[in-house]
């Protein structure tokens, strides 16, 4: 019976310790290609535009952030995109999906 105990004990703990990796789930930037994530990206952006989510001024600014993005990857790509441009492109389009993601909530709406 304390054998029984023991494992159920010791097997709750294991799972209750595995919980929060698996809550926190892969990030975009891990798996998806770059391609693919400047898709979603100017699909929120063009989505927040026609719903009205965005301000006129919000989408530009964005759109604005996004060719930088763009051009910024370009140069990279120029000599070949090394490692440290490469997360550095991923850290940057990660901070502009979080941009998005605020503005769109931010509860400014074009009339």
């Amino acid at each position: 019976m304390k054998r029984l105990v023991l494992s159920l004990v010791a097997a709750a703990s294991l799972a209750g310790a595995a919980v929060p990796a698996f809550a926190q789930g892969p990030r975009p930037s891990d798996w998806q290609p770059l391609a693919q994530r400047q898709d979603q990206i100017e699909h929120r952006i063009d989505d927040g535009v026609r719903s009205g989510q965005l301000t006129r001024r919000e989408a530009r600014s964005l759109h604005d952030q996004f060719r930088s993005l763009l051009r910024l990857e370009d140069r990279y790509r120029h000599d070949g995109m090394n490692p440290r441009e490469r997360a550095d492109l991923e850290r940057r389009y990660d901070a502009l999906a979080d941009r998005v993601r605020f503005e769109k909530h931010d509860g400014q709406f074009r009339r």
